[in-house]
């Protein structure tokens, strides 16, 4: 049985906030055609990641999405170059840029590709006042050689939780990919094919919910309690 009325020690009662559904709806809802940043794990020159990912492209852009693909060749590994290198700010610009994102890698030695792993590093946790990644959204795939796996998207999960991002239940992990594109590169009709149109729908559907409701779903009572000087301190720590 609770304490009637409950009393919290505790809690600093100047910054509790209860959650209203009001505030999670905007009182202007955005106009503009929601904006989606995709990221693939191959530099190979028939890379099927980079396929896949022009594929749910082609998709986003069908339901009204605005889409930029990052390129990563000529992308530096974290720590190999300064933050100021042309690649790297280009691909900061569009992490800003961006209301979900779509990571999509083979799986390597279980794993997601270095190439990947790279491109999220380099996105920053914070810059200045302004956190990348925090309360966008994200749909992870995957392709692989041979059978059906799902290392890959558990782990760019794992990473997006770390990024606070809003990672959609639904993913992709197309198996013996090499057999499920054309020469000119589109992808053949499947169960997989289907997948993919159904994770962009779904991906497409949240970011139209949490766009505008974003900065009231990720504040938090642990920041308000920080002054914003340790904020920033404590989230742009050198990297060890």
């Amino acid at each position: 049985m609770l304490e009637t009325p409950p009393t919290f020690p505790a809690l600093d009662a100047g910054l509790f906030d209860v959650p209203t559904q009001q505030r999670l709806t905007a009182a202007a809802p955005s106009q503009h055609r929601p904006r989606f940043l995709m990221l693939y794990g191959s530099l190979r020159a028939r890379s099927y990641s980079r396929l896949l990912t022009f594929e749910a492209a082609r998709l986003l852009e069908a339901m009204g999405g605005e889409v930029k693909i990052f390129d990563p060749a000529g992308l530096p590994l974290p720590d190999d170059a300064p933050d100021t290198h042309p690649k790297v700010q280009e691909l900061r610009r569009l992490a800003e840029w961006s209301e979900g994102m779509v990571w999509c890698s083979p799986e390597r030695h279980g794993a997601m590709t270095g190439v990947m792993k790279s491109q999220i590093d380099w996105i920053p946790l914070s810059s200045g006042a302004v956190r990348p990644t925090q309360g966008k959204t994200l749909a992870v795939m995957q392709v692989s050689g041979g059978s059906q796996s799902f290392n890959a998207v558990n782990q760019m999960r794992v990473l997006g939780r770390w990024m606070r991002m809003v990672t959609i239940p639904n993913q992709s992990s197309v198996a013996k990919a090499f057999l499920e594109f054309t020469e000119e590169g589109r992808m053949k009709p499947s169960a997989y094919y289907d997948r993919v149109v159904d994770v962009m729908e779904e991906l497409f559907k949240f970011t139209l919910l949490t766009r505008d409701a974003s900065p009231y779903l990720v504040d938090r009572y642990s920041e308000r309690k920080e002054s914003a000087e340790q904020l920033s301190k404590r989230v742009n720590q050198a990297a060890i």
